[in-house]
C-alpha cells in the first residue's frame, strides 16, 4: 500500500484539436503551452504599446532581475499550496530576514567569517518562521490561513521592532560583489532563481518527497493510512517555504542594499497569483515548477508593461485579479471535465 500511494500519479490527458485532427497530450504540457502563448501574447502587447523601449535587452534583464525575488518565494509557496496548504506569512518573512540579516551583528560577523553568514541567517530566520508555522498547523491543529496569518503579523511587527523602523544598509563587500556580478550576462539574482527552480522541480517531480506532497495534498487521510508521516511532512513544506521566503530576503537586500521591514509587501499575494496561474491546484493535490516559472515570469512582464505605459498600480491590480479569477475558473471547469470523464 505505501508503494502505490507514493507512486507518481498517472499523467491526465488533453485533447487538443490541430489540422482537423484530435491529438491526445499531457495536461501539463496543454497547460504549459497556454502559458507560453499567454507571455508571447503579453510580449506583444509591450511590443505595440511601447514599442523599442519594451525591446531592449537591458528591459529583458529588469524583468528578469524583478521575477527573481517573487519567484524564489513562489518555488516554495508551490510546494505547501501541492500539499494542500497555504502560507500568507512568505511576504512578512521575506521583510523579517532581511532586518535581521542586515542588523550590525550580522555585518560584523560576516566580516569576522564570510559574507555567507548573512544568506545563511536570512534561510534560518525564515526556516525558523516556517518551522512554528508547520507546528502550529501539523500538531496543533490550527487552521493554515489563521495560522500563517498570525505569524504573517508576528514576523511585521518583529521586523519592526529590530529594525526600529528604519532601513539597514549593508556593508559587507563580498556579498555586493557577488550579487553584482553577471554571469554570461545574467544578473546572479536570476542565476538564484533558475537554480531554486530547477531544485525544486528535481525535489518535486523526482524524488520521494515530491510524491509524497502530492499525495498529502491529494489526500492526507489516503496518505497517512498509507504510511506516509503527514504532519511531520507538512512541518517540513512549511519550513521548505519559510527557507525560501529567507533566501528571497537575501536577494531582496542584494537588489536594495538595504534591509526593511517593508520588504516583502503583498508578495504572498503574487506569490499564490503566480502559482495558481502556473496550473498549480489550490484545494492541493496537483503542482507544476513549471507552471510557476511561467506565472512569475507573466506577473513580471505584466508589471514591466504597466510601468513602460505609465499606468497607475491600481489599473495593474484590476487587471491581477482577472487573471487570477479565470485562471481559478478554468481549474474548477478542467477539475470537473477530468471528474466526468473519469471512470
Amino acid at each position: 500500500m505505501s508503494a502505490s500511494a507514493e507512486a507518481p500519479p498517472p499523467p491526465s490527458q488533453e485533447t487538443v484539436r490541430t489540422g482537423g485532427r484530435r491529438i491526445s497530450l499531457p495536461g501539463g504540457m496543454v497547460r504549459n503551452l497556454g502559458l507560453v502563448i499567454a507571455l508571447l501574447g503579453l510580449c506583444l502587447v509591450g511590443w505595440f504599446t511601447a514599442d523599442t523601449r519594451f525591446l531592449d535587452g537591458d528591459n529583458f534583464i529588469t524583468i528578469l532581475r524583478f521575477a527573481s525575488v517573487t519567484g524564489v518565494v513562489s518555488v516554495g509557496m508551490t510546494f505547501v499550496i501541492t500539499g494542500g496548504g497555504i502560507d500568507l506569512s512568505v511576504g512578512s518573512v521575506l521583510g523579517l530576514a532581511s532586518v535581521w540579516a542586515s542588523t550590525l551583528a550580522t555585518q560584523a560577523m560576516a566580516g569576522d567569517v564570510h559574507w555567507l553568514v548573512v544568506v545563511f541567517t536570512a534561510c534560518a530566520v525564515g526556516a525558523a518562521c516556517g518551522l512554528v508555522s508547520g507546528i502550529l498547523i501539523a500538531y496543533g491543529k490550527v487552521v493554515a490561513f489563521i495560522a500563517t496569518l498570525a505569524m504573517m503579523v508576528a514576523a511585521r511587527g518583529l521586523a519592526e521592532i529590530i529594525s526600529n523602523n528604519r532601513n539597514q544598509i549593508l556593508d559587507v563587500p563580498g556579498f555586493d560583489n557577488f550579487f553584482d556580478a553577471r554571469p554570461l550576462g545574467l544578473p546572479t539574482l536570476v542565476w538564484v532563481f533558475l537554480i531554486v527552480a530547477a531544485a525544486g522541480w528535481v525535489l518535486l517531480n523526482r524524488t520521494t518527497f515530491g510524491r509524497r506532497t502530492i499525495a498529502v495534498g491529494g489526500n492526507a487521510e489516503a496518505a497517512r493510512l498509507a504510511g506516509i508521516r503527514v504532519r511531520a511532512h507538512t512541518v517540513a513544506l512549511y519550513v521548505l517555504c519559510g527557507f525560501c521566503s529567507g533566501l528571497a530576503g537575501a536577494m531582496m537586500i542584494a537588489r536594495t542594499t538595504v534591509g526593511s521591514s517593508t520588504h516583502g509587501g503583498l508578495y504572498e499575494l503574487d506569490a499564490i497569483a503566480a502559482v495558481v496561474v502556473g496550473g498549480t491546484l489550490l484545494i492541493g493535490g496537483r503542482g507544476t515548477i513549471v507552471g510557476t516559472v511561467f506565472g512569475v515570469l507573466i506577473f513580471a512582464t505584466l508589471s514591466n508593461i504597466f510601468t513602460l505605459n505609465n499606468l497607475s498600480i491600481s489599473a495593474q491590480s484590476i487587471v491581477k485579479g482577472a487573471i487570477i479569477v479565470l485562471a481559478v475558473l478554468l481549474q474548477q471547469r478542467f477539475a470537473s471535465r477530468s471528474g466526468s470523464s473519469s471512470p
